[in-house]
């Protein structure tokens, strides 16, 4: 646990990407097995632990320092395991010399973790503790739970261990996913020039082609094709050897959410294309695609009601096929895909699959009006995809483009601010909005229709940290209730009813557009304006 503990130090310590692939480069060269695949595992966020959850650690730590300099403490830091790891109170006695065991080891920590019930951890966990220093306990805790939070994706670690071993990163994405921790048929293969992992008839995830966002590049239509970008999930679904699964983008398996996708697909293919749900009383034409609050009801659960299947029942909207009946069809240009998936149609369930329409346009500008009008609540924007494209892992440069649409604006009122996380634990940074409920001059409420944490600069960060530090009338733990003064321009991508919250409505994808210092907050919009804006 030292080197790692290490490792995660280092990480936390510097934002030079490249500095990170180096890093954890070094490490996997250098960490035998089967440790550097559990840490890799662990970066990558692979490893679950169904017993230790951060309220496992909130709990540990309040039966062990008073609860007030817990919370105090945990909110002025921001990060639990940092917290958790500094606070912990060391051991009374320490073992005899001779007593002592060797240092853990990550495979030790794993396998003790993997044992752990939600009974037996409030003993076993604290074990593990004490046998650990400040940065060893602050290693383990984010193992444990899964928040790394050093500024590595999973897609770096990748990158990093195609680095340490001078392999494809292409090729270590096309195995990652047909592995199980601790990867020793990937190090194998990478490391010490083994066979690579045998996946034929395995119903493995393919990395997804990315797209670029389209900006102000013009294309020509001669040689991309375009199509809508539709809200929904992006999927994968894979039939091999007579078993399905159903991938999201991050080659999660999805497939209890949707089981009646499962059962769909019966013909040996990788298909890629969005997960949507039919239009009914959510939202949506009927039998066509709801919003996304539609689907939203339905991601992550394990179960799903025989209501929900009736109410919601899910489909697929195909944009590619990138294997069929054992043939590798990537290599093959878009406009040969799109052809065999045309035709597969005819076998496919129409139930549960439908095909992504081209949009058919005269020129860009003529593409451009076509994209303004586009405010259906299953429609993001459009695609544009070249026509000679093969179907490669990532973003590649010239080869698809995404083209948002514009979002809808409207100002909200500051309402409430609370802490971040990580680097912005000492600021306000996370913010709450309102509209008003009719005319404020008449005493209409201000009701919560938002919240959002991004869209500003470090510089406007500072000065929306200081309002809230000055106008402070109320205190929630770590939340703040400010005074009716600050303005933002918020841009989202829809809004939806809801009943979760008091305003009746929910906004997709929020996001502070611009801060209004120069607007009085009565001139702010009134919640019937962003009614108005949701699709009938």
């Amino acid at each position: 646990m030292q080197a790692f503990a290490a490792l995660l130090d280092a990480l936390v310590y510097t934002n030079s990407r490249n500095r990170k692939l180096s890093l954890i480069a070094e490490y996997l060269r250098e960490t035998p097995d089967p440790d550097r695949g559990w840490a890799l595992a662990g970066l990558t966020g692979a490893l679950d632990f169904a017993a230790v959850k951060s309220s496992t650690i909130r709990n540990l730590m309040k039966e062990r320092i008073d609860p007030d300099l817990w919370t105090l403490s945990r909110d002025f830091v921001g990060d639990t395991a940092e917290t958790a790891s500094l606070l912990w109170p060391e051991p009374l006695s320490t073992p005899a010399k001779s007593d002592a065991t060797a240092p853990l080891s990550i495979s030790d920590v794993v396998k003790s973790l993997g044992t752990m019930t939600r009974v037996s951890v409030a003993t076993d966990l604290p074990q593990l503790l004490d046998q650990l220093d400040a940065s060893g306990r602050y290693a383990l805790i984010k193992l444990a739970t899964g928040g790394m939070r050093v500024g590595v994706s999973a897609r770096l670690a990748k990158t990093a261990f195609a680095k340490a071993f001078e392999v494809s990163v292409d090729e270590v994405e096309e195995y990652w996913h047909a592995l199980e921790p601790p990867y020793s048929q990937l190090f194998a293969w990478a490391a010490h020039g083994a066979d690579p992992p045998d996946t034929a008839n395995m119903p493995m995830f393919r990395p997804f082609m990315l797209a670029h966002p389209l900006e102000d590049t013009k294309v020509d239509l001669a040689e991309y094709a375009a199509e809508w970008k539709w809200d929904g999930i992006r999927v994968q679904l894979v039939h091999v050897a007579g078993e399905t699964r159903l991938y999201s983008r991050s080659g999660d398996d999805i497939g209890k959410s949707f089981p009646e996708m499962i059962g769909a697909l019966d013909v040996p293919a990788v298909l890629d294309g969005e997960l949507l749900v039919r239009g009914n009383a959510q939202g949506g034409e009927e039998g066509g695609a709801a919003s996304f609050n539609a689907l939203q009801q339905r991601l992550g659960r394990k179960t799903v009601s025989k209501k929900m299947l009736t109410q919601a029942p899910a489909f697929v909207r195909l944009y590619d096929v990138l294997m069929l009946e054992g043939e590798d069809l990537r290599e093959r240009a878009w406009d040969k895909r799109r052809s065999a998936l045309e035709a597969l149609m005819a076998r496919l369930s129409a139930n549960h699959f439908d095909l992504s329409q081209i949009v058919e346009a005269r020129d860009f500008e003529h593409l451009a009006q076509i994209r303004e009008t586009a405010r259906e609540d299953a429609i993001e924007g459009l695609m544009l995809k070249r026509r000679d494209s093969a179907y490669v892992a990532g973003r590649k440069v010239g080869q698809w483009y995404k083209w948002k649409r514009d979002p809808l604006l409207i100002d909200c009122v500051l309402m409430y601010a609370q802490r971040g996380s990580g680097k912005r634990s000492s600021f306000y940074s996370d913010y709450t909005f309102g509209c008003w409920d009719g005319d404020p001059d008449d005493g209409a409420e201000l009701l919560p229709v938002g919240k959002a944490y991004s869209g500003f600069t470090d510089a406007e960060l500072k000065k929306l940290d200081r309002h809230v530090r000055q106008n402070t009338v109320n205190r929630f733990g770590p939340v703040r209730e400010v005074t009716r003064s600050m303005v933002f321009e918020v841009a989202f991508d829809s809004v939806h009813m809801s009943k979760r919250h008091k305003s009746g409505l929910a906004m997709r994808f929020p996001r502070i557009h611009r801060i209004r210092w120069d607007k009085p907050v009565h001139e702010a919009d009134r919640i019937s304006a962003l009614r108005e804006l949701i699709k009938d």
